[in-house]
Order: structure tokens, then C-alpha cells, then sequence
């Protein structure tokens, strides 16, 4: 199994690591946002982003330029929340575990 950063193999499983790196990235982030206490403008862009990623993870191989929406809208409706920077950090490693969209 070819692996490369943060992917891991997930024992007893033919499950794709980057979709299971996607799938805990996303979870932890959701968790994250959900405890966190301050109210922002955006907050429900990040969470309706956040869920949408989730149901890509639950279903497959996901599109790349539909996982590079989202995280582009997150990370512009939580970017400035230091306290969770740490987790969105790690939602956008797991999504550069897909690799590049070709530039136009």
C-alpha cells in the first residue's frame, strides 16, 4: 500500500487512507467548532462545508475540486478562529492527500 504524509493503513479494511484521514480530520474539526463558544458570521458556512466533506468521506473516493471548494470555504469562515487552527490545518493536509486539480 503506497502511503505518503499522515496516511495510515486502517487494518482489516480496503478503505482508501486518505478518505480515513479526511473522515478523522473532519470529525475532529466538527467537534472542535461545535465546543467552541464564540459566535462568527460564518460559522454556519463552516459547518454546512464541514458536513458536506463528511458525507464525501462516508461515500467513497471523493472529487478533488469539490473537496478544494470546501476547504476554501471553510477555511475562509473559521481562517481567523486561532483556536482552531490546529484542526483546519489538518482537514487541509488531508485534502492534499488527493493531490492537485491540473491548472487550466
Amino acid at each position: 500500500m503506497l502511503r505518503s504524509l499522515g496516511q495510515r493503513a486502517v487494518t482489516g479494511s480496503d478503505e482508501d487512507p486518505r478518505v480515513a484521514e479526511l473522515r478523522t480530520a473532519v470529525s475532529r474539526l466538527r467537534r472542535e467548532l461545535a465546543a467552541h463558544p464564540a459566535e462568527f458570521p460564518d460559522r454556519v458556512i463552516a459547518e454546512d462545508e464541514l458536513a458536506a466533506l463528511a458525507a464525501m468521506a462516508a461515500h467513497g473516493t471523493p472529487e478533488v475540486p469539490r473537496l478544494r471548494r470546501s476547504l476554501l470555504l471553510i477555511a475562509g469562515a473559521i481562517g481567523s478562529v486561532s483556536a482552531l487552527a490546529r484542526s483546519l490545518a489538518d482537514v487541509r493536509g488531508a485534502v492534499e492527500l488527493f493531490g492537485q486539480t491540473p491548472r487550466r
